[in-house]
């Protein structure tokens, strides 16, 4: 049997990452399942996928509890994630950031957090692409920041980003900072080497700081490719702070384990003569699962976007299918779909399909002013819960 049979919509499931039991899912600890599974739900809201750990991170893990190496960790300089950042990105996407300029932080908010903390004060005004992850619009919100929208826009073939509403805005609000999500969750976007360098031009004609979430460059479907936003040139580089981790394309969010390239020495000095823990450090276990990923997991990542290809197919043909007058883009990257319930007069999709069609799913005002008649589904899981997921959106929105 080959790949390609094996992973047709219909046909057989994919050992390891179709053979998904519900009833163990619901009994994990997880938000995911936790919360969906005290109201009898089907989940299909926050990012974590549901597959089994990558054989090579479980088995370094495995190693590190047998051996009892849960002391305190000889990191003194650094741990080995800033060496192994630099070689995986250089690897990936030929671009060769200075391993020196490498930090660690437990994950992405509290990455970002730090960042704006550092580069502005309550008052400034920081620009972000909308829609976007709750969490980043709040923390906007909760440090007091002006949130200057970068709308992404339906042109009818696909979402794209409305420069033309955008630039009169910089150029009028001056932000401090510009918040770039790519690929871009939730609209699944993958940004093209034109739309980063008209970025690029903004933000020097403005004098932003760039912070680039790139979380999920690894989770891309062809043709499409990530370029890291830092590689345009040395003056982007110099005015980009990158964020990144494993936990997307590994599931690896519980372990906590995030890494930032400063481009910016000047943030870079500010970030280090801070006391040495106030902003939390990484664990071993996180470090060790990073390590397992980075070096050892790509055989494994390789099965898992032919499955996420495979079901993003699956989301995409039941939707147009079944519910014609919802708008929907096959994403480009992630394991994200954003689907627009407008059209058929649903203001309230999260609700819904919880309500009729027994799923948790995400969306709404959270995700930004623009949303309310959205949701977000996440179908990073087995073909038949997927096909479960599907049967409940599409009888809840369909009914």
């Amino acid at each position: 049997m080959t790949s390609d049979e094996r992973l047709s919509v219909g046909g057989p499931g994919v050992p390891g990452f179709d053979d998904l039991d519900f009833d163990a899912l619901s009994a994990r600890s997880g938000a995911k399942w936790a919360r969906a599974a005290a109201d009898g739900l089907a989940p299909a809201w926050v990012a974590d996928m549901d597959f089994p750990v990558a054989p090579p991170i479980a088995r370094a893990l495995h190693e590190l509890v047998d051996r009892s190496d849960l002391g305190y960790p000889d990191w003194f300089d650094g741990t080995p994630l800033r060496e192994e950042f630099a070689q995986r990105m250089h690897t990936r996407y030929g671009w060769e950031p200075d391993p020196g300029a490498v930090r660690e932080q437990t994950d992405l908010i509290q990455a970002l957090q730090l960042v704006l903390h550092l580069s502005t004060t309550r008052g400034d005004a920081v620009a972000i692409q909308t829609p976007n992850y709750p969490p980043f619009l709040a923390s906007l919100r909760r440090m007091g920041l002006q949130q200057i929208d970068f709308p992404f826009v339906d042109r009818g073939d696909g979402w794209v980003l409305d420069f033309d509403t955008f630039e009169p805005l910089v150029a009028r609000r001056r932000p401090r900072v510009l918040v770039l999500v790519n690929p871009h969750n939730p609209t699944g976007r993958v940004l093209t080497r034109e739309e980063l360098e008209r970025i690029a031009d903004l933000a020097e004609r403005f004098d932003m700081l760039v912070v680039s979430d790139e979380i999920h460059a690894e989770l891309i479907y062809e043709p499409h490719r990530h370029i890291p936003f830092a590689s345009l040139g040395p003056e982007t580089a110099a005015r980009t702070v990158t964020l990144t981790s494993a936990s997307k394309a590994f599931n690896l969010a519980g372990m906590r384990c995030a890494v930032v390239h400063y481009g910016s020495e000047t943030l870079l000095k500010r970030r280090d003569a801070e006391p040495f823990d106030l902003y939390g450090t990484v664990s071993v276990p996180g470090v060790v699962a990073t390590l397992a990923a980075w070096r050892e997991g790509d055989a494994w990542q390789r099965d898992l976007l032919q499955v996420l290809d495979r079901n993003r197919r699956r989301v995409d043909e039941v939707l147009r299918e079944r519910i014609p007058d919802l708008r929907h883009h096959l994403p480009q990257g992630t394991y994200l779909t954003w689907l627009n319930t407008g059209p058929l007069g649903i203001d309230d999709p999260v609700s819904t399909v919880r309500e009729r069609g027994r799923v948790l799913a995400d969306g709404g005002v959270r995700f930004g002013s623009g949303a309310r008649n959205f949701l977000r589904i996440n179908f990073a899981t087995s073909g038949p819960i997927l096909d479960r997921i599907l049967d409940g959106i599409t009888d809840a929105l369909g009914a």
